[in-house]
């Protein structure tokens, strides 16, 4: 429900309960004050309404024993008047239909009213005039001459208007109390549904735009609130990872610079060497010229080779290059990996040789072309360092219940314990007298982001003198071969 048609019904739900629980007050007000004061009130009033009715029918009757001569005679009328005054009542005088005396000025219709009334209703002793209920007496007379004669007597009933006073007194202020209540509930719950979680998103706005990303927002409030909550909140994620992609981009941006500039700096420098002493004639025949251009084209070949590594590298850094993973059969694929390899490391007098410990066939989700290069950097960082008089590299596999275990080990002169947790960092070289050896330095870096990219582990055992051992783990996806 939207929050105006809320807002809306909440307060005609508030007046209307207002009404109902002083409708309810009423009546229970109206029942204490009868129990408690309304029955001596009640009796006192019977009392004087008695007294009244009792008063004037006396004079009713005293009056039809005289005359019509009798009653309009002064000195009577200064009695009556007199008379009707301790009752609170009033007297009239009429001949036909015209007022002869009176103690009280009444107007022309009520005078014809209460007439009409009385010789209508003979036993009729209420009427209402002018909003007022009077007792009434009437006394006729005929004369002589054949005109009506009447004496009326009139007495105001007297209400407890001071009970009225108090219940509406009562009734008006129980309203206004209820509906004031029931409005700061409202209010109450508008503030802790509405206005406290617009404040909050209001604050959480300022943050936003100091830059201040590192908070979250509740989803709290009623609906239209809970959802902005929510559409804040995604907001704010998308921000944050938007910046840190931006930061994490400079970041590899001015290290790439860095990196480039300084890595680079040695195979340019011989490249411009031998093309310079080609150039300068060093290089006086044909052969030497040969062996200068090889060496440059080797060179650009390495400096071409550290760019793309260092593209991939960044691209894997910042989460840019996609995965396309399919099942694939374990052996068969590291098989056909260490085929692919074996030739070249016999050319370079290296032994590879492919291991298999698995007790059944084993299947994992890969990126075929992305593993392929984890596997590349690995073997080509073993055949730097292996033992030259007997180059030997293994690529065993074996498992757990649950994972994969890809293993490459070398004969090399195994790596300082010291040196073994950054072997995996960008630009790291174990060996100090290797910093201008071929390589960028990312091929171990680029291949825990590639193995971390397809959920798994990798990591190196190795001491001085035993080789080296790096391990994959990668979580099985399932046993037998693939279709």
């Amino acid at each position: 429900m939207q929050l105006t048609k809320r807002f809306f019904l909440m307060n005609t739900l508030a007046v209307l309960l207002s009404i109902a629980l002083t409708a309810l007050a009423a009546v229970i007000f109206v029942a204490v004050y009868t129990e408690l004061f309304g029955r001596e009130a009640q009796i006192r009033q019977w009392e004087r309404a008695f007294e009244v009715r009792t008063g004037l029918s006396e004079i009713q009757r005293e009056a039809m024993t005289r005359d019509f001569g009798g009653v309009a005679d002064p000195s009577y009328q200064q009695e009556l008047s007199q008379r009707v005054k301790a009752l609170g009542a009033h007297a009239i005088l009429l001949k036909n239909r015209e007022v002869l005396f009176a103690t009280r000025t009444f107007s022309r219709p009520d005078v014809e009213k209460s007439l009409l009334l009385t010789a209508v209703s003979p036993h009729e002793d209420t009427v209402e005039l002018d909003g007022t209920t009077y007792l009434v007496a009437r006394a006729s007379y005929e004369l002589p001459s054949g005109e009506d004669g009447v004496l009326l007597l009139l007495a105001p009933l007297k209400l407890n208007t001071s009970f009225y006073l108090l219940l509406g007194s009562f009734v008006v202020g129980f309203f206004v109390l209820t509906f004031l209540l029931l409005n700061a509930w409202v209010s109450y719950r508008f503030s802790r549904g509405i206005i406290l979680p617009v404040t909050r998103l209001r604050n959480a706005a300022v943050h936003i735009s100091r830059g201040d990303l590192d908070f979250g927002i509740a989803e709290e409030g009623d609906d239209e609130v809970r959802e902005l909550c929510r559409t804040l909140e995604l907001m704010r994620i998308k921000l944050k990872e938007s910046v840190y992609l931006q930061q994490k981009y400079d970041e590899n941006r001015n290290f790439l610079v860095s990196s480039i500039s300084h890595d680079l700096k040695t195979p340019v420098t011989s490249i411009k060497g031998y093309i310079e002493g080609i150039i300068d004639g060093v290089a006086r025949t044909p052969e030497k010229r040969a062996e200068y251009l090889e060496t440059a084209r080797s060179k650009a070949v390495l400096v071409n080779t550290m760019i793309d590594d260092l593209l991939l590298y960044s691209k894997l850094d910042l989460q840019q290059l996609p995965y396309h993973f399919e099942r694939a059969d374990l052996y068969r694929y590291f098989e056909d990996c260490a085929a692919e390899y074996r030739h070249e490391f016999e050319l370079a007098g290296i032994t590879l040789e492919f291991v298999s410990e698995l007790s059944a066939p084993a299947a994992v989700y890969i990126d075929r072309e992305r593993l392929k290069r984890v596997i590349q950097n690995i073997l080509d960082n073993a055949a730097k360092y292996v033992n030259q008089a007997d180059g030997r590299v293994e690529l065993r596999l074996r498992e757990t219940r649950t994972s994969a275990i890809i293993e490459i080990r070398d004969n090399g002169p195994g790596i300082l314990e010291g040196d073994l947790p950054h072997i995996f960092d960008r630009f790291y070289r174990v060996d100090a007298s290797r910093k201008n050896a071929d390589g960028s330095g990312l091929g171990l870096a680029i291949a825990k982001q590639i193995v971390e990219g397809h959920g798994g582990t990798i990591w190196a055992r190795s001491a001085p003198g035993e080789g080296t051992r790096i391990m994959i783990s990668l979580k099985k996806s399932g046993m037998g071969e693939t279709t």
